[in-house]
């Protein structure tokens, strides 16, 4: 089983978090996820949001030093081992490279949209803790 390891940006903003639809052509296509990507080789975590926020989606973002949550799940293709950190918008407006849609939704409201898998866990949590 292959281990993929990946990082996702809970992204606050105005009360609200930042909630991107796959697009049809993406593995998991027309689920909703907490926005990120693969580390490469010598990032830390937060360097890797980053710079992944900024190719997908154009935005600049501060990254908590601080783990929100971590969450496993396999998939057919492999054991996604994904770990969350809260972020906060700086700047920019959301364009939409790999994601079909973005919406922005108080914790409360999260469970309104079909996850993927391996974000159910951070959504729980989210809620639990009104983030």
């Amino acid at each position: 089983m292959k281990n993929i390891f990946v990082v996702g940006a809970i992204i606050r903003s105005n009360g609200k978090l930042l909630c991107a639809q796959r697009s049809q052509s993406m593995t998991l296509s027309e689920l909703w996820e907490f926005p990120g990507g693969k580390i490469e080789a010598g990032e830390t975590h937060q360097e890797a949001l980053k710079r992944e926020i900024k190719e997908e989606l154009e935005l600049d973002i501060q990254v908590s030093d601080q783990l929100f949550e971590k969450a496993c799940y396999t998939y057919d293709f492999g054991r996604v081992h994904l770990s969350t950190y809260l972020c906060t918008l700086i700047e920019g407006t959301p364009s939409l490279y790999e994601h079909q849609a973005i919406k922005w939704l108080r914790s409360k409201e999260l469970m309104s949209l079909k996850w993927a898998p391996a974000d159910i866990p951070i959504v729980e949590k989210l809620m639990k803790e009104q983030v």
